[in-house]
């Protein structure tokens, strides 16, 4: 592939690492593009942001592919993660610590199994305030950060499947499609309430993205040999 070809367009698929921002993922690819490769004006963002605490499958759309964004936004996406019972965060995973305790001694595995159940199909969704939702023209994490106080409205999304793939409490593993939109982390704070409990999410990782998948994707460490082997040298 020529740099103009890449300009024309080209989808990479990582995994996003844990601790990293979607941007940092961005950042990396494009200083790469730009320093080794003298490609300066090349244009490249990702299809759908995942959390700090997230791993797996990020989009990365270079070139004209960047116009395709919001096609890829808004794909099917596939989950799976780890909720952690009894035990609430204020943003629902652990990027904070936990601020209240419930019990659990009532929570069955029949309970649970059944509890997801009620999640299936289309429902009403709070985004969580520590997210980039925006209220009056500003992200909902900067009203978070600043301790204010703000409402933020319910959103209809749809879960295609809610499915429990492993009970040892207080930990519960899941698999969930869902719709564009979706905040796994507000499902952990509905679902802990659902239970007469709480919840908060302890690991997730993106799976899917409409027909892109997590198995196709390659490794941070392994984008400057990809890009490469892709390119070649055009210094």
């Amino acid at each position: 592939m020529t740099a103009e070809e890449l300009k024309a367009g080209k989808v990479v698929l990582i995994n996003k690492p844990y601790k990293w921002t979607s941007f940092q993922v961005v950042n990396k690819m494009k200083h790469i593009l730009r320093h080794n490769f003298d490609l300066k004006k090349i244009k490249i963002g990702h299809a759908g942001t995942l959390d700090p605490l997230a791993t797996g499958l990020l989009i990365v759309c270079i070139g004209k592919e960047t116009k395709a964004i919001e096609t890829y936004q808004a794909s099917e996406k596939e989950y799976t993660g780890t909720f952690v019972l009894g035990a609430t965060t204020p943003c629902f995973d652990m990027e904070k610590p936990v601020d209240a305790t419930y019990p659990v001694e009532h929570i069955t595995e029949k309970l649970i199994i059944d509890t997801a159940n009620t999640f299936v199909g289309e429902i009403e969704q709070v985004p969580p305030i520590f997210s980039a939702v925006k209220i009056n023209g500003k992200r909902a994490f900067d009203y978070a950060r600043n301790q204010e106080e703000v409402e933020i409205k319910a959103k209809k999304i749809f879960i295609k499947t809610f499915e429990i793939t492993r009970i040892e409490l207080p930990e519960v593993d899941f698999r969930i499609e869902c719709s564009k939109g979706t905040y796994i982390r507000s499902i952990a704070r509905d679902f802990g309430k659902a239970l007469n409990s709480g919840a908060y999410l302890s690991k997730l990782c993106r799976e899917r993205t409409g027909d892109f998948l997590l198995s196709d994707a390659i490794e941070i460490e392994e984008v400057s040999d990809y890009l490469t082997n892709l390119i070649g040298e055009v210094k």
